[in-house]
């Protein structure tokens, strides 16, 4: 067991964070939110392994009651500068403040993408039902919040690294190897510790958690290749197709099961930001595993980060958005495939058209039409004419069929916005 002796302005503001905390109300508010989100992190900040970030402390002051520019919050915005320059004279801190700076840089361009989306979607002819305002209203909150608290991340971690560099210690400076070896990304909204091997020695570290297999052989097969592979180049010569069809899907399933066994080990440590980084790293890989790793997510009871990665993917490019969903389709899950259709059609006209060709192209004219579908069903005629206008004679018949399964009077509005456009003969 390790024990080390925690610095002395880290310990103050610790203090003064048990202060803080005995002035909240038991239940609700900003502090519930944390405790639920992230409980090991919020406890490893009251314990003094790591420096809540100042954004938190404001949320929790309001919690308390206590006025931004009051003698108490005073005090404790400069226990807090002492004990981040405390924290920040460690061995490696520069490289891990900037791993840090350039995670929530990311994280502020994902939330301000989202909120534009959001609010696309709440601006749409005719407007959503109230249900769906209502909750589109709530998602839009959280990423204008989360937006903000990012920004004042990146915002407070530049200064500190300027510190740093004030010191002489620079904020490139190079980090010991054994730092850095088999470290992950942290976390994002309410991820803030550091990996185990960057902590100050703590009593108990959590157990190593596997990472997604990098690398190795190409994908391979027909679907993630995207189209059907001739006789002659189904496999490399005296391969069998079936034997090479079941060795990808034995490998799809290993790396599904270590997948889902990482995101258990991090939802139960409360490391909500890695365990996000690892969706991110799923979906970059091939998209054949993808249906695999739904079947594992579902079976341990992880729908909701199925749902997280499906949202993820409405923004990948418009052909690996195709790919994506048409891997999904022929793996037998028509909704998640149209509930990703649906989730892409806030993005500019001119990648929808993109991934609708790519979707034809593959032979997935169902999804092409789900993707229309959607799109008619939640934008604007007058959007809807742009998009024809990309590719006037392939897509103006199938926006107009689009509309048609979608009710006569969208159809009648897009024909109008059509004509508007001089593209009603096409």
């Amino acid at each position: 067991m390790t024990v080390f002796q925690l610095p002395v302005e880290v310990a103050t503001f610790r203090h003064w964070l048990a202060d803080l905390a005995r002035r909240i109300p038991p239940y609700g508010g900003w502090y519930g939110v944390f405790a639920e989100r992230d409980p090991d992190g919020l406890r490893a900040c009251f314990a003094g392994t790591e420096i809540l970030p100042w954004d938190i402390v404001e949320s929790l002051l309001q919690d308390a009651g206590e006025a931004d520019g009051g003698s108490f919050a005073l005090r404790g915005r400069t226990l807090y500068a002492a004990a981040t320059g405390a924290h920040d004279r460690r061995p490696g801190a520069a490289g891990t403040l900037t791993e840090r700076r350039a995670l929530m840089e990311r994280e502020r361009r994902y939330a301000e993408s989202r909120a534009r989306e959001l609010g696309a979607l709440l601006r749409v002819t005719p407007a959503p039902g109230p249900d769906d305002t209502a909750r589109l209203e709530h998602d839009l909150a959280w990423a204008r919040d989360d937006h903000t608290r990012a920004t004042a991340r990146v915002a407070d971690l530049t200064a500190r690294l300027a510190r740093l560099g004030e010191r002489g210690e620079g904020a490139a400076a190079p980090e010991p190897p054994q730092a850095k070896a088999g470290r992950r990304p942290r976390g994002a909204r309410y991820a803030w510790l550091d990996s185990a091997a960057e902590d100050q020695g703590p009593v108990a570290a959590p157990a190593p958690v596997p990472v997604l297999p990098a690398g190795g052989a190409a994908p391979r097969g027909a679907r993630f290749g995207g189209a059907p592979q001739s006789a002659g180049a189904a496999a490399p010569s005296g391969a069998d197709p079936a034997a090479l069809s079941e060795a990808d899907a034995v490998e799809a399933g290993r790396a599904a099961a270590n997948a889902v066994y990482a995101l258990q080990r991090l939802r139960a440590q409360g490391r909500s930001g890695e365990a996000y980084a690892l969706l991110c790293e799923a979906l970059n890989g091939p998209p054949a595993r993808l249906p695999a790793l739904a079947g594992e997510l579902h079976r341990a009871g992880l729908g909701a980060d199925w749902s997280i990665l499906l949202w993820e993917a409405a923004s990948l490019p418009p052909g690996r958005l195709a790919a994506v969903a048409g891997v999904l389709a022929d793996a037998g899950r028509p909704a998640d495939c149209d509930q990703l259709l649906r989730q892409g059609v806030a993005r500019p006209v001119e990648e929808l058209a993109g991934a609708c060709a790519a979707l034809r192209a593959e032979g997935h004219h169902r999804e092409a039409h789900a993707l229309l579908t959607a799109f008619v069903r939640v934008r604007a005629p007058e959007d809807a004419a742009r998009l024809a206008a990309e590719d006037p004679r392939g897509l103006t018949p199938q926006l107009l069929e689009a509309a048609r399964a979608v009710s006569a009077a969208r159809e009648r509005d897009l024909l109008h916005a059509l004509r508007v456009a001089g593209l009603a003969g096409m």
